[in-house]
């Protein structure tokens, strides 16, 4: 698609930096549908290069990367899933990825750029991670690239976060890309796994969050924020 046709507000201001981040959601239909959707995301205030930074919000953009096509809806036939997974192949993002990098450093002048994906979302990040060395960096949430080999070559750091009891993605998966990254990437790179957890943890709604999981949550969630802080 036309980059220029993105008309929404990818940057946000931290300090006197200009630090866009991508966003890509999962697979199910929490975000407006169509062209993406904008959102804003707290920024913790930290320290890099010996200047501080502050704290404050940023906009966070939100690609459709279905490209119109609908999202899955949680009261659907189950034994359809995978045939609707098919048409949806989070590796097969390049194309829009690439109106949207070529917008953000064309139009908003972007020199450094994040990306952060939950579940369907972590595949993809997981995926650019490993082709796009415009990326400074990346955050994957319980997404793990399973079907393929070429798992631990990542251009730049990549924060990996799982759940310990996920019926997704088992701990037997997140062993073998630890020991992957651990033989073969040569950036900054971690994996962390959160004790007693199901899929969805981080973006659970308030509502559902249990008192028990609460410090779980809140850990994951400044963990992103800090990672994208130090290296964004």
């Amino acid at each position: 698609r036309d980059p220029a046709a993105l008309r929404h507000r990818v940057h946000f201001r931290l300090g006197r930096r200009c630090l866009p981040v991508r966003l890509v959601p999962d697979w199910l239909p929490w975000v407006p549908q169509g062209c993406g959707a904008a959102l804003s995301c707290p920024v913790p205030s930290s320290s890099r290069g010996g200047q501080r930074s502050s704290g404050g919000w940023r906009r966070t953009i939100v690609p459709d990367f279905f490209v119109g096509q609908e999202p899955w809806d949680p009261s659907g036939d189950w034994s359809t899933f995978p045939e609707w997974l098919k048409t949806r192949n989070a590796r097969k993002i390049d194309k829009e990825f690439d109106a949207v990098l070529k917008y953000l450093k064309q139009q908003c002048q972007a020199k450094r750029i994040g990306v952060v994906g939950f579940c369907w979302g972590g595949i993809a990040v997981h995926h650019l991670m490993l082709k796009y060395p415009e990326l400074r960096a990346g955050v994957s949430v319980y997404g793990i690239i399973k079907d393929a080999e070429d798992v631990y070559s990542l251009k730049n750091p990549t924060l990996f976060i799982f759940a310990e009891n996920d019926a997704v993605i088992p701990l037997e998966q997140v062993s073998l890309l630890t020991q992957k990254l651990k033989e073969h990437c040569k950036v900054e790179y971690q994996i962390k796994t959160f004790s007693g957890q199901t899929h969805g943890f981080v973006h659970r709604k308030r509502e559902d969050c249990s008192p028990e999981d609460k410090p779980y949550i809140d850990e994951a969630r400044r963990n992103l924020l800090e990672w994208l802080n130090k290296y964004v």
